[in-house]
This record gives C-alpha cells, structure tokens and sequence, in this order.
C-alpha cells in the first residue's frame, strides 16, 4: 500500500467513527457523503489531523471532521479548558467564565454550545447576548473578576474560517504555563468525555449593562477632551466590515464628543459571509473601497474601519494632494504612540513611572519617540498576550499608558488586556481633532513625525513553504542563518545579532544574554544605518515571514517624503535580493 493509500485508509478509519449515535444527523450525512464520494480530497482535509488546539486556542475552516470547526471539535476544546480550570482552582467553589462570539457563521451556535459544557461541569457562564468585540470580551472578564474566558472569532481570516480565543482571569490570551497546561488537558478529552447538556441556572446573559461599563471605561483612552469638544464636527466615516464594531463604535465617539459620524450601510449589516469585501481584512485597500467612495461623496476627514472582532483597525487620510492613501500598521502604531507621549506631556499628566510597549517586529520610531521624551519603552514577542504580560509584571508599581504592533493592533490604556479597535479608534479622531485645530491633517502629522524622529520605511516579506517539504526548507533556512549568520544586508553592516531561541544578543564587544520571559524562534539583525531584519516562521502558517525596516536621516520637509519613499523601496529590493527573497 502506497503512503497516499495509507492515508485514505486511516482518514476513512477516523471518518467511520463520527457516523456513530454521538455525532448528529447533518455531520453523519456530511461525513457519509465524504466517504461515499470516489474523489478522497475532501474527506483527506477534513480528517488527515486534528485541529490543533495551540497556544492562541483554535482556528479552521467550517464543517465536519477532525481538521474542521464544528461543535464536537469545540466541545472537546471546552471540556479541556473546564477540566484544566478545575484543576488549577481546586478551592474555588463559584468558578466563572465571559464567553463571546462575533458575526461570523455558526459563531451564535459555537458560543452557546461553550456555555453549556461550562454550565455542565458547574462553572458559571456569563454569555453575551449577541456579538461583541473581542475587547468588550478581555474587559468583560475583568469587570465580573472571571477566572477565564473564550471568544469565538477568526478575527480576520477569509468566511470559511472560524475559531476559538481562551482567556485568563486577567483578560489576556492564556500565557505559560496555561496554555501548555489547557493543551495537554484538551488532548486527553474523547467526545464521550463532553458534557454537552448544560446546566441553565448557571448561565447568565449580559449585554447592555456591560457595553455601558466598557463605552465608560474606553473614555480612559481620551487625552484632550476640549480639542475634541473644538472640533466636534470632524467629518468621520466608520465601517464595521459587517462585524461586531457596528454599534459600540459609533457609540463611543459619541460619547468622547464627536457629532458628525457617518457609517458605511452596505457594511453595517452583520454578515458572516462578507458579501461586501474579498477578505474582511483592513490590511487590504480593496477592503476599505466603499469607506473611501463614501468618504468622497461627503468630503470625510477620515475613514476608519475595525476587522469583524473590532480588536483591529484601519485608516485612511488624505495626502497633500487630497488623495485617500491607507496609514499602514507601523504608522497607526507611531502616531498613537507619538500623540499620547507629546499630548500627555504638554498636559502634565505624563509620569515619570509610565511605559509603552512595542513588539520586536515593530516600528523602531516608537523606542526613539519614548526615548526622547524620556518614556520607558518595552520589547516584546509578536502576539498582544505578551503587551497584556507587561501590563500585569507591572500592575501597581508602573502605568502602562499605550502599545501595540505592526499588524494594525493597538491598546492606548489598560482597562483591557487585547487590541482594541473602538479604543485606538476615538484616540485616532482626537488626534485627527488635535491636527485640524492646528491647520493640519492627519498625513501632515505623520510627516512631522518623520522630520522629527527620521523617515523609515516598513516592509513585510511572505515566504509561503507548503507542506512537509516546506516546513524542512523553513527549518533548514533559519539552521542556516544560525550557522552562517550574514555580515552585511545589501552593504548595509550588520553590527547586532539578536537569536531569541538562545536568548543571546552579539556585538562586536561580544556575546550577552537577552532578557524576555522565553525563548522564540526569532533572528533579528541590525545594521549601523538603522536598517533591521526581523525573521520568524509563523505559528499557524506555512511560511516564514521577513520584516524589514530601513531608515533615511535625509528628510528634512514633507516636500522630501516621495524622495524617501523611493530610496527606502530600492534599498528593500537589495536586501530581498541579498537574503535571496
């Protein structure tokens, strides 16, 4: 028997088992059809593996089978969790988990099937009554003094997709040893182990009285609440991209002042099929095509757009010219950065025992801004669960005044422990107030900041290896950068090497230790022009990402911003082609 026969064979044998009494009459007919069908793809994918239950908790396409989302695979996930939760709270007699879910499809019916095994193995379940943002969940959790919580979302992800986000009773995603912890408890459940029949009087439904609490506690995020009250008619156009931002966002610009919102209708309806966009990604321009023809027809100042779980978000500004031009994740992350420290300083209200987080792949403009301004600023690993880490080593002692990341997340207080979209949203319109008080605009701000602190330009590089075949060629070609580390980057000299698998930082004086919480599969290079290459082999994908960031002292007005742009793309095109990219 040939291995691609093998393999038919032990996904027909795993198949065979959901056509028993435990599985429901849709998922036997779905899988029979699988079985039935002479073409094996289909029931290969859905049952060649289980769907991981990694750190971050799950994420699959729709449908039945072992590789899929569906009810048994979270019921499994769910039994795992509350096991893993009993185990760690022997003592506590009234355990308590928030659960949630956004628009997607199957997410009501997910969420409440959470609900019941909870209620089923005696912990209380606090359910939303429909979808919420994935912050309103972190702050949730923390308000009701939870011991955990799930979110089901694949934030981003294209329809097909859904998934499963756990907390912990501060509000972030679980962290050490938790997670290896909830992992190893979710292995040893069978389907015969779940308790799917759930206890009613020990679920809750909240809502209302929860979005009053987390709208007021996003207010904390406001720096200048007379700039805003100047400028209350900024012309501001939202987009929820079908999503759970659709009515707290709205809501909380109202409540900071703003009176001039517009939303995008097409948009506004909750869909999980998201009929409007190829991707409900704010990363990508087409996604926010409407937001920008709307912004047109009503001569918006800005348009701005949270992803499906409203943890994200996306703006778009006029340039000098009045073009829409897309503000990218790095800039989002800068300005918010830069307004906080420069407003909160000219206020008095920054301290001296206040901090700011970036994770190690974003922007380096964040570190020289705090610097300048005297404010602590911390690395960190990719992922907001390691921003919330730094939030609670310091709780009490430091406050934590903003953070975020290059994909387009960021949290500007810490009432919460994820992104959060609704958040950086009204901080992003003060700032929009802040410059229109002063005769400026958003795109004018940015320049500043890069006359102020030095142009740099970001630059992501995907390098997709599918398959076991690609995941040797990742493996390989990080042992190789290892065992051969590069010198120089497009003539650029590298004069610091960071491994943060060994935790060891290399200079030309030596080797020292590196100072994180734990190792990562991370190389990071640093040349004495400013130049950095981060690279890291994604967790969930089969690819190996290259972040690059070059810099130019050269910019001295706004006029020299295309000037840069060009140089800084050259000097991209050398370094991919140095790396062999």
């Amino acid at each position: 028997m040939d291995n691609n026969s093998q393999l038919i064979a032990q996904c027909e044998e795993k198949a065979k088992q959901w056509l028993s009494p435990a599985f429901d009459e849709e998922t036997r007919k779905q899988v029979q059809e699988m079985l039935d069908n002479e073409d094996k793809t289909a029931l290969v994918d859905a049952f060649y593996q289980n769907l991981e239950f990694g750190t971050g908790g799950l994420r699959g396409i729709m449908g039945a089978g072992t590789n899929r989302m569906n009810k048994y695979i979270v019921g499994m996930a769910t039994q795992g969790f509350a096991n893993y939760l009993l185990k760690a709270y022997p003592e506590k007699k009234d355990l308590a988990v928030v659960v949630g879910h956004d628009c997607r499809n199957n997410g009501r019916m997910f969420a409440e099937t959470v609900a019941d095994i909870f209620s089923a193995n005696g912990i209380k379940a606090y359910l939303f009554e429909s979808l919420r943002p994935t912050p309103e969940i972190s702050f949730a959790i923390r308000q009701l003094g939870c011991q955990a919580g799930v979110n089901v979302t694949a934030s981003h992800n294209p329809r097909e997709y859904n998934g499963y986000k756990a907390y912990w009773g501060d509000g972030a995603q679980v962290l050490a040893p938790h997670d290896k912890g909830i992992i190893d408890e979710v292995n040893k459940v069978t389907i015969d182990d779940v308790k799917f029949t759930g206890n009613k009087e020990l679920i809750e439904i909240i809502g209302g009285e929860m979005d009053w609490d987390y709208v007021s506690a996003v207010k904390e995020a406001m720096v200048d609440q007379d700039v805003i009250l100047r400028q209350k008619d900024l012309n501001i156009v939202y987009s929820p991209m079908h999503g759970t931002g659709r009515v707290i966002v709205p809501l909380c610009l109202r409540s900071w002042g703003f009176q001039n919102i517009h939303v995008v209708p097409e948009q506004m309806v909750i869909d999980g099929d998201f009929p409007t966009v190829v991707s409900p990604n704010p990363e990508n321009a087409e996604a926010m095509t409407l937001g920008m023809k709307l912004g047109t027809k009503l001569n918006a100042d800005l348009v701005i757009a949270s992803d499906p779980d409203a943890d994200r978000l996306a703006i778009v500004c006029r340039d000098n010219k009045g073009e829409w031009i897309i503000i990218n994740g790095n800039q989002t992350a800068m300005m918010l950065s830069y307004y906080i420290i420069e407003n909160k300083k000219k206020l008095g209200k920054l301290n001296p025992s206040d901090f700011m987080v970036k994770t190690i792949v974003t922007t380096e403009v964040i570190a020289k801004i705090a610097e300048r301004n005297g404010v602590e600023i911390r690395d960190c690993y990719t992922g907001f669960k390691w921003i919330a880490n730094e939030i609670a080593i310091s709780e009490g002692k430091q406050k934590y005044i903003g953070g975020g990341e290059e994909s387009f997340g960021y949290l500007p207080y810490d009432k919460v422990r994820d992104k959060d979209a609704p958040a950086s949203i009204c901080l992003i319109c003060e700032i929009a107030a802040w410059a229109k008080d002063n005769g400026r605009t958003l795109y004018d701000l940015l320049m500043d900041i890069y006359v102020d602190y030095g142009f740099s330009r970001e630059f992501t590089v995907n390098v997709v290896k599918p398959g076991k075949t690609g995941a040797d060629e990742i493996k390989q070609m990080l042992a190789d950068f290892r065992s051969n580390p590069p010198k120089d980057l497009a003539g650029s000299q590298i004069t610091v090497w960071k491994d943060f698998q060994t935790l060891e930082i290399t200079t030309a004086e030596g080797t020292k230790k590196l100072d994180m919480p734990t190792t990562s599969n991370v190389l990071q290079w640093f040349c004495s022009d400013g130049t950095k290459v981060s690279v890291r082999p994604s967790g969930t994908e089969p690819k190996i990402k290259f972040y690059i960031e070059v810099k130019d002292d050269s910019m001295k007005t706004a006029a020299d911003y295309d000037r840069c742009v060009e140089a800084a793309n050259a000097k991209i095109e050398a370094i991919k082609k140095s790396l062999n990219l």
